[in-house]
This record gives structure tokens, C-alpha cells and sequence, in this order.
């Protein structure tokens, strides 16, 4: 256990500093701002990295984290992060905070803290809410267009169009035209979510059903037109052949009977016609 004598502090201060070194979690708030003068003087005097400097300065954060709660609690119905991601992400920015306070600044540690908590809190949502990645400058782009889009529609009465909403932000036509696909990259909506169709009996279809999809029977066209020369340039029996089989679908048996000749002859015949075709096809890819 580490002895701490905090210097001009009252007796009260003193018992109370000690109790804060033994168990900071039992230390409210209230008592937390009473103490951070004299913790943050204790932890300028220690040499960073050692085990003393690092023990104060986690009693600095645990004391410290009901300002994370309370800045944690304005966020909690944004999104869809859960209370204890955002709890998280403010402790980092109560720790950036607590490294970077300077007692020479002459302002309560309250004041300075909850800008870091809250800026953390809100990168973390900038970073994470969008449903399609997109650059930072067009995620802060989106902020600046909605509420440019509002004040000229309470303004002008009607949707703004773009080259207003670029003169009003002060950008380029172009980049106002990226804020505004990029704002489609906002929210996501599942592909079972339903929508109506606008029929008489308001019938509701999933948007999946509008999403086409690739047809197979494209590439049998293909097929067909790559096959069609390679066909025209077989001989007359062979090019008879093909059609007695595929065309009028008669069985081998049936074109040795038409053709005079034996069921094997006709299955050869087939397979060196095929196996032509076949290669003619592969060297027109």
C-alpha cells in the first residue's frame, strides 16, 4: 500500500486522500473534484512509467468515472451502440484527458475532461454508425449539409437545389454532390424490409424482390450465336445428324434406322461432331 501525505491540504482532505488511494471507487463525485488538485500535484511529482505514478494514476481514473457515465448517458439512445461500447470508448478519452492535464492552467479538471470523454464518444460514433464506409471529410460533409438543406428549405419554402446548398456552404456544386450520395451511405435497410407496392390492395413486397439477379439463359444465347457458324460449316450428314438429335430429339436407334446404319455408327458419329464443336466453341472464348 502506497502512504501519500498531500501537502496543504486540511485534515479532512488528508483522511480523505488516503481513503482515496485505498479504494477510489468509493469516492462520489463530489469528493473527486475536491481531490484532483492534490492527486494531480502527487502524480506531477512521480517519475511517469513507474509503479508508484502509475497506481496514482489510475486511482485518478477510477475516481474520475462517473463524468464518463454522465457523458456516457447523452449518447445512450444514439445508434445502435451498446451503454457499455460507449462507457468504453469515454474512459479512453477521461485517460487521454488525465495525461494531458496541466495543473499551471488554473481550470477544474471537470471542465477540462468532458471534451475529451464527449469528443471520443462522438469519433467513435462518426466512425462506427455509418452502414457503408465513407472518407471522414464527406461524414462531416453530411453534418454541414443537413443543416444547410433545413435553414434554405424554412428559407426558400421548397427543396433546395444543389448549386444553393454549394453557395450557402461555401463548396464546389461537385462536392456538394458527394455529401449527398454519400448521406445514402448513412443507414442501411434490410433487404427483408417490406415496401408497398402501390397496387389497389396495397399489397407489400420485401425489397429483395426487386433486386435482379443473374439469368443463366444469357450465356445459352451465347451459346447459341458462337455454336451457329461452327453448325453451318459442318457437312450435310453431319449437320443432320445434330438435328435428328437435338432439334427433333430422336434417340441413336432411331437415326441408325433413318440413316441406314447401326446404332454404334451413329454414337461415333455423334461424339466427333460434339467433341467439334465442342473445341470450336472453347477457341471463340
Amino acid at each position: 500500500m502506497i502512504t501519500v501525505t498531500v501537502s496543504q491540504a486540511t485534515l479532512a482532505e488528508d483522511a480523505l486522500a488516503q481513503r482515496a488511494y485505498k479504494d477510489p471507487s468509493s469516492i462520489t463525485p463530489h469528493d473527486a473534484r475536491t481531490l484532483f488538485r492534490p492527486f494531480f500535484d502527487r502524480l506531477s511529482g512521480l517519475e511517469e512509467g513507474s509503479r508508484e505514478y502509475s497506481y496514482v494514476r489510475n486511482c485518478l481514473i477510477e475516481m474520475n468515472l462517473s463524468l464518463v457515465q454522465y457523458a456516457a448517458s447523452r449518447f445512450k439512445h444514439r445508434g445502435h451502440a451498446e451503454m457499455q461500447d460507449i462507457v468504453q470508448v469515454g474512459t479512453i478519452g477521461l485517460i487521454k484527458a488525465i495525461d494531458r492535464f496541466d495543473l499551471t492552467r488554473e481550470v477544474e479538471f471537470t471542465s477540462f475532461a468532458i471534451p475529451y470523454i464527449t469528443g471520443e464518444i462522438k469519433r467513435f460514433f462518426r466512425d462506427t454508425s455509418w452502414a457503408v464506409h465513407v472518407p471522414r471529410r464527406l461524414q462531416e460533409a453530411r453534418l454541414e449539409l443537413s443543416k444547410a438543406s433545413e435553414e434554405l428549405r424554412t428559407r426558400l419554402g421548397r427543396t433546395p437545389t444543389t448549386a444553393e446548398l454549394a453557395e450557402l456552404m461555401q463548396l464546389e456544386p461537385s462536392e456538394v454532390a458527394q455529401a449527398q450520395q454519400a448521406s445514402n451511405g448513412y443507414n442501411s435497410i434490410s433487404l427483408d424490409a417490406t415496401t408497398t407496392t402501390g397496387g389497389g390492395d396495397d399489397s407489400e413486397s420485401a425489397l429483395a424482390d426487386f433486386i435482379g439477379f443473374e439469368d443463366p439463359s444469357f450465356d445459352l444465347v451465347d451459346n447459341f450465336r458462337a455454336l451457329a457458324p461452327l453448325i453451318a460449316a459442318l457437312d450435310e450428314r453431319d449437320r443432320q445428324i445434330i438435328h435428328l438429335r437435338f432439334v427433333e430429339e430422336q434417340t441413336q436407334q432411331e437415326i441408325a434406322d433413318l440413316l441406314d446404319c447401326s446404332q454404334m455408327h451413329v454414337s461415333r458419329l455423334l461424339a466427333r461432331v460434339l467433341g467439334k464443336l465442342r473445341t470450336g466453341l472453347l477457341a471463340t472464348d
